[in-house]
């Protein structure tokens, strides 16, 4: 299945704050990250994540630092400031109000969730 890139690209804030919370990270562990969330189902690029880092940099949401890997190679490391911490909680106010409305409206037209599907009722405790 693809996702709608207008998807991808409004989930993108929060998914990349959600990973930096659990720890910092550089651009590379980030992509791998998303395709593990994600199951396979979202493959990001460099050039879609490195816009969004620049952006939440900008913002105040994340800071980056360099540092020296144990291969030698040199890698930016980012990770989440308190603003960014806020901001991850909000967007997940944000996401839970769309996704609340979706499934209502999903319940009225009689178009359940497949069981299968990652984000169904079933696999979600309530209120997540």
């Amino acid at each position: 299945m693809e996702i709608n890139k207008d998807l991808i690209a409004a989930s993108s804030t929060p998914i990349v704050l959600a990973i930096l919370a659990e720890e910092d990270s550089y651009g590379y562990a980030i992509l791998k990250r998303v395709r593990e969330l994600s199951g396979g189902r979202m493959e990001w690029t460099d050039g879609m994540l490195y816009p969004v880092l620049h952006r939440l940099e900008r913002l105040g949401h994340v800071e980056s630092r360099s540092e020296v890997a144990e291969s030698g190679r040199r890698r930016k490391y980012y990770r989440i400031t308190s603003r960014g911490m806020a901001q991850l909680a909000e967007e997940r106010r944000q996401w839970q109000a769309v996704d609340a409305t979706l499934r209502g409206i999903w319940r009225a037209l009689f178009l359940p969730v497949p069981a299968s599907h990652p984000a169904s009722a079933a696999s979600l405790p309530q209120g997540a």
